[in-house]
């Protein structure tokens, strides 16, 4: 494992962006808002009712702003040094990884295959990874396309290893033909693995449109009479690395699941689906470290892993095992992301520099033994092995038959996950067949604490960030880490009314956690979560509550002109004060990093438009009626062109080496 050499250079080291220019300018822009505040206290009882609104409002903006502020005010993130990596680690640790999909409609099987062969293809020893598949639709169509993947990556693979490819999703690499001053040997195989990706998506695209394969292959006779929400467990070993020597020509084991699901039997979405892939993944492989990733994130930097294994490792050398999990931030090739990108580079850094960074669904790297639920007292003073009080707390026989299922399998990985040990090494990963069908049933989990202490949490929508709650209430902290380029790219999330309902149930699970016995108002007295990682957290979870007084104060300047009633004070002091705090820091923000301000006013608007579901049309007629020049500037048609060329799958578009995907999905 690791060196434990003082004298040799760290793997990474926390990097601190305190500005004090910004926290004066967040100081005095608080310090207006409250003058604003004052001014309309004084003259409340000369005013109307619109004044009322007005300063209710405002104080749930400046409450706002004062969370931003203490959010802010100790930005930090972690930088790796992937490249010190291998003369400070003799064995790397195992790493499992998790891709997540649910419909081959909204996620086209050939995204589903890039994002794959992007995994498969990371600069990390191949018998130290295992990539799993969770498959929630249980699609032949999408078991078919992974095959078929699966042959191709056996040569996709060695290519991104021997030339050193940087993007290895094949559909954004392809789209930039190679240098002049390329060697011909690389053209030569550039050209070969091109034929070879575009016929590998004739054959995914003919198969959508025909499913007489269906009956020629014996493999598929598991999903005969099978419905997406009516069909028995199938896991399925889609390619195992024998050779197990880490070679560059090895491809990592590759494994399909869907579980088990039928009607009437609530499955707790993607949370549910996590959880069997924690428990298959801990019977086959058991890998001390876990990547989840969305079908349409693919990786696109080839360190990715050994990056996060920095952040693990140096921890693990300086005795101060207590990071939990690895976040990178979210980036898309195809949309104009400007408001998420200040929250990354604003809100998320900040949140980093306190407990750590909240994790965000994906492109995340977990810890198996925090997320089987053990907290930071429950280790010894080194932060590896279990402490005396946990061990007989953990692994009595009877406990772990409680908290994890009957499986004898699933119980014997448990311990040796809490122990880190390695799993007693199988002839074959069909040996786990059996054990990974028992925990991928829909009644294994009845009576024990998975979705409850262990594993991803349920009892909300938002599964993502009541895991990561969670797991800070428990003392964990965690690193953040946004390397350039990017590690992870993705798909932006189409507009319209799916993109509404989608916004309206991520709101709907944060008031969720915000109100159940999770929450961070009672976290921080009860639990180990720290006093401003609370206010984050009650930041994120009041994401949606937001939008009342947001859409209120948006009619209010119409109703003052159609009532000749005065709103806004006449101090210019008030004037920049309101204009400075109004809703988010996002002003001063997105002048800092030079982003676009009519971008982040649009999609303000429709933030509000999309929590606001019952003031929809009242909302859309005013705004197309007054054409209110508060709201900026927009391109409606601009922005339509763009949703409808993600919304469709265009067939010859893998030919002609433009992107063949490109919908991010949408509801689950």
């Amino acid at each position: 494992m690791a060196g434990s050499s003082s004298s040799l250079p760290p793997l990474c080291e926390k990097i601190s962006y305190k500005n004090y220019f910004l926290r004066a300018v967040d100081l005095t822009i608080l310090g207006l808002l409250i003058s604003l505040l004052l001014h309309r206290i004084l003259l409340m009882k000369q005013s109307d009712n619109v004044w009322v609104v007005a300063f209710l409002c405002e104080s749930f903006f400046t409450f706002i702003w004062l969370l931003i502020t203490c959010i802010k005010w100790s930005p930090a993130e972690y930088k790796p040094y992937a490249d010190r990596l291998d003369e400070r680690v003799h064995d790397l640790p195992s790493v499992d990884m998790f891709l997540t999909t649910a419909d081959p409609v909204r996620e086209p099987p050939i995204l589903v295959v890039n994002t794959l062969l992007s995994l498969l293809a990371v600069n990390y020893p191949a018998n130290k990874l295992a990539c799993y598949v969770s498959d929630d639709g249980c699609s032949p169509l999408t078991y078919f396309s992974l095959k078929e993947a699966s042959k191709f990556a056996k040569i996709w693979v060695p290519f991104c290893k021997k030339y050193n490819v940087r993007v290895r999703a094949p559909f954004r690499y392809f789209l930039n033909h190679p240098a002049a001053t390329e060697s011909s040997e690389f053209s030569k195989d550039w050209d070969m693995m091109k034929r070879e990706y575009e016929k590998l998506c004739r054959k995914v695209e003919d198969a959508t449109g025909d499913s007489h394969w269906l009956d020629a292959d014996d493999d598929f006779e598991a999903f005969s009479n099978t419905k997406p929400n009516d069909h028995s467990t199938i896991v399925k070993v889609v390619w195992e690395n024998k050779g197990g020597m880490g070679d560059e020509k090895e491809v990592p084991h590759f494994v399909y699941i869907s579980r088990e699901k039928r009607p009437n039997y609530f499955h707790n979405y993607k949370a549910g689906a996590m959880n069997v892939l924690v428990r298959v993944s801990g019977l086959m492989t058991n890998a001390p470290y876990m990547l989840n990733v969305d079908c349409d994130m693919y990786v696109n930097e080839a360190d990715v892993v050994r990056q996060a294994m920095c952040i693990f490792l140096q921890n693990s050398i300086s005795n101060s095992n207590n990071c939990a999990f690895v976040q990178y931030p979210q980036d898309f090739y195809d949309s104009n992301a400007d408001e998420l990108v200040v929250l990354q580079s604003y809100i998320g850094r900040g949140i980093a520099g306190i407990q750590g960074s909240t994790y965000a669904g994906s492109g995340c790297f977990h810890t198996r033994r925090v997320m089987y639920g053990i907290s930071l007292d429950d280790l010894e003073d080194d932060g590896r092995s279990l402490s005396s009080v946990a061990t007989r707390s953990y692994l009595a026989e009877e406990n772990l038959a409680r908290e994890f299922g009957n499986s004898k399998e699933m119980v014997t990985s448990v311990v040796n996950a809490l122990q880190r040990k390695p799993n007693p090494q199988h002839s074959s990963l069909t040996d786990s067949l059996e054990a990974a069908q028992e925990v991928g049933h829909c009644h294994y989990e009845n009576q024990t604490s998975w979705g409850k202490t262990i594993g991803w949490l349920y009892g909300s929508t938002t599964e993502d960030v009541h895991t990561g709650l969670g797991i800070h209430s428990r003392g964990w902290t965690s690193s953040y880490i946004s390397p350039d380029p990017p590690a992870f790219l993705g798909a932006m999330p189409p507009g319209g009314p799916e993109a509404m309902v989608q916004q309206r149930r991520w709101a709907a699970g944060m008031l969720e956690i915000l109100f159940n016995k999770r929450s961070p108002l009672i976290g921080v007295f009860f639990r180990k979560l720290r006093f401003r990682q609370s206010l984050a957290y009650l930041y994120i979870l009041t994401w949606g509550l937001r939008s009342i007084p947001e859409l209120f104060y948006c009619l209010l300047p119409a109703y003052c002109l159609l009532h000749n009633s005065a709103l806004f004070p006449k101090q210019i002091v008030s004037r920049v004060s309101l204009f400075s705090g109004k809703g988010d820091s996002f002003v001063l923000a997105i002048l800092a990093a030079e982003a676009p301000f009519s971008g982040n006013i649009n999609t303000k608007i429709e933030r509000i438009l999309a929590s606001s579901v019952l003031f929809l049309p009242c909302l859309r007629r005013c705004l197309r009626r007054f054409r209110c020049p508060a709201f900026g500037k927009s391109k409606p048609n601009l922005d339509r062109n763009q949703n409808q060329n993600r919304l469709a799958f265009v067939s010859s578009s893998p030919l002609s080496g433009k992107s063949p995907v490109i919908q991010r999905r949408v509801c689950r």
